[in-house]
């Protein structure tokens, strides 16, 4: 058995644009139109769980996930509470996602040292799990160390727990302790060799496979490929990416950019972005050639997508552009 076993979930990215207080409507809506999940992120903007805290209580009808929040930036104590609390608000309806994150995130605007990424969101997968039996727990991990503590609040249904992963060690570590894996920058191809990194880890067991796809349903090309190569520099310049990407093959095509980025010449790296590359990385064209393309995702093994609506064309309306790629479209 494998992932492909589990059903298909076509989800939305959150927050969506506009203060958090105006988004039960739309929230609705997103059921409406066919929409089973709800994915948050946690980065510079919103937390991770307030946008789902409220969600929790608007639409029942979403499914609600973290894709992702860092194992660094919470104390484990505190990482707990969060997620048994949030299961508690939604029973049977959370999953938190976890991952590593990147250096810039967790070392230059959260000052806290980025060290054995691997061994951090391990440890803090195998605390989670055991602090959600209710039990107390005293245990020595490789990362850190914990005496005593006991969750005041133990969810009537346990939280699936998914990884955030690249490479081969992350996507067997989400097979094999997490319930699935969650991925992003990468193209529905690149998803066969992914997923069956973290089947195999499995070992016949079916995990979910989230993936957070980059959408700019225009078709004014030119523009939405300009516009991605900000973004997919910004990305794949941060190591833990490039090396991501020398692994899938595209080393050959990005050496250029990566050189021209480490040079300091900004421009010269984004001219060398080969345009192949853009198409591969962002979904965009007409909302039929959207649509088709992020089933293209699921064909290759992907069981929950969590589309990212990306304001490349900037004659794109958001919620325009959500309504035309909704299942029920």
């Amino acid at each position: 058995m494998t992932s492909s076993a589990l059903p298909i979930r076509p989800g939305m990215t959150v927050p969506l644009p506009g203060p958090l207080h105006s988004h039960r409507e739309k929230l609705n809506e997103l059921a409406d139109l066919g929409y089973t999940d709800i994915w948050s992120a946690e980065a510079d903007g919103a937390d991770a769980f307030t946008p789902l805290a409220l969600a929790s209580a608007w639409e029942p009808r979403l499914r609600l996930g973290t894709a992702i929040v860092p194992a660094y930036t919470r104390a484990p104590a505190c990482f707990a509470q969060s997620v048994a609390s949030l299961a508690d608000a939604a029973p049977g309806r959370f999953a938190i996602g976890i991952g590593s994150s990147s250096n810039v995130i967790v070392e230059r605007w959260n000052g806290v040292p980025f060290v054995e990424p691997y061994k951090k969101v391990r440890d803090v997968v195998r605390f989670l799990r055991d602090a959600l039996t209710g039990e107390k727990v005293t245990a020595t991990y490789d990362t850190f160390d914990i005496q005593g503590f006991k969750l005041g609040i133990r969810p009537e249904q346990t939280p699936p727990i998914l990884i955030a992963a690249l490479r081969e060690g992350m996507l067997r570590l989400a097979g094999r302790e997490g319930d699935g894996a969650i991925i992003n920058w990468l193209s529905a191809e690149d998803v066969s060799r992914v997923a069956q990194v973290v089947n195999d880890a499995a070992g016949g067991e079916p995990r979910e496979i989230v993936a957070r796809i980059f959408v700019c349903p225009s078709e004014n090309a030119e523009v939405v490929r300009n516009a991605a190569k900000f973004a997919i520099a910004a990305y794949l310049n941060v190591p833990v990416y490039a090396q991501f990407h020398e692994w899938l093959g595209r080393g050959e095509q990005l050496t250029p950019m990566w050189d021209a980025w480490k040079a300091g010449d900004r421009k010269a790296a984004l001219a060398a972005i080969p345009d192949e590359v853009v198409d591969d990385l962002i979904v965009h064209g007409s909302p039929e050639a959207c649509k088709a393309r992020i089933q293209s995702y699921f064909d290759h093994g992907v069981t929950t997508s969590s589309l990212a609506i990306m304001p490349f064309d900037p004659d794109l309306n958001h919620w325009d552009a959500v309504r035309s790629l909704a299942p029920t479209a």
